[in-house]
């Protein structure tokens, strides 16, 4: 338990937008973590010391006992298992890595290495998805249909990388959707159609629909779309065999359930996340959940790819 009663001093791989809007004041909110140093080749922070790369920032601060990778979704296997190789812990952003594979190996070396791997799912954070999970737990599910559109314009503003192979395209916002309904569904379910509209000028999807069930014949669609104007859409409904109707909106911060509010909060899930990174560490424990990922990959994999208008500027 040392290293949470003493605090855990961070290295941050990647100094991008979601580092400067979400991880930074999270780390800030975290009273037993303390931000050392950043790697990053082009960008870093005021007062802070800065590095090229991962090896380098370790070389220079010994005393770094944990690492947030925060890069691109290609380079964040290389990053982690040289970091825990090193003896570090390490919280991955969000999809822990390109592929299964890559995931898989570092769950191993976490393992063989006996310090902690964390794949930070963010949106299971969000302030209704454990109250969702407690009251769907012994439900029976009929229907879900879940709508997760944003402005990729807004969200990846020049961020090339989401459109190239393992950038993977709407599935970048549309992995918390799946990270949230693999979390508060009782049962797991599976992929039976996938309509993916690629641009001409991209490797990965712009939008997708996609078509579930589980072992009892629940219909679960949903619809993710990096074309949308104005504000996001990120909801989920759920109705369960007695009638009843579960409404998660906001990307998980307003719960109702038939009609009534019952969880409307401020989105602090990155609070969450260093939170429960803290207590990993601690326990020298590990917890990476694969099941998005793998919804993912059996999306690329069985689903039907169709060509739309050049997009990418």
């Amino acid at each position: 338990m040392s290293d949470f009663n003493s605090g855990f001093k961070l290295g941050l791989v990647g100094v991008g937008k979601i580092v400067r809007d979400q991880h930074l004041p999270a780390i800030a909110a975290t009273p037993n973590c303390h931000l050392v140093a950043t790697a990053d080749p082009h960008a870093s922070l005021p007062d802070l010391p800065a590095y090229q790369g991962l090896e380098a920032m370790l070389d220079a601060h010994p005393e770094i006992t944990a690492v947030a990778i925060c890069t691109p979704t290609h380079l964040r296997y290389s990053q982690a298992r040289a970091a825990l190789m090193r003896g570090k812990h390490v919280l991955l952003e969000k999809p822990p890595g390109a592929t299964l594979s890559e995931v898989e190996d570092l769950i191993a070396c976490a393992k063989q290495q006996g310090v902690s791997l964390f794949a930070a799912w963010h949106s299971r954070f969000a302030p209704g998805v454990a109250h969702a999970q407690q009251w769907l737990a012994d439900r029976q599910v009929q229907r879900v249909e879940i709508e997760w559109k944003e402005d990729v314009r807004v969200w990846h503003p020049g961020q090339a990388w989401i459109w190239q192979p393992g950038g993977m395209g709407v599935f970048d916002p549309g992995i918390n959707a799946l990270s949230i309904a693999t979390e508060i569904l009782p049962q797991p379910f599976f992929l039976q159609q996938a309509r993916l509209l690629v641009p001409s000028n991209a490797q990965t999807p712009i939008a997708a629909e996609l078509s579930f069930t589980d072992p009892e014949g629940a219909a679960i669609a949903a619809a993710f779309d990096f074309r949308q104007s104005g504000p996001p859409t990120w909801d989920m409904h759920v109705e369960s065999s007695d009638g009843s109707r579960l409404s998660l909106t906001q990307g998980g911060c307003c719960l109702m359930i038939d009609g009534e509010l019952v969880v409307e909060a401020e989105e602090r899930e990155y609070q969450g996340l260093y939170a429960r990174f803290a207590e990993l560490i601690a326990n020298r424990r590990s917890e990476v959940d694969v099941a998005p990922l793998r919804q993912v990959a059996d999306a690329f994999l069985y689903g039907h790819r169709e060509t739309t208008d050049a997009f990418i500027e």
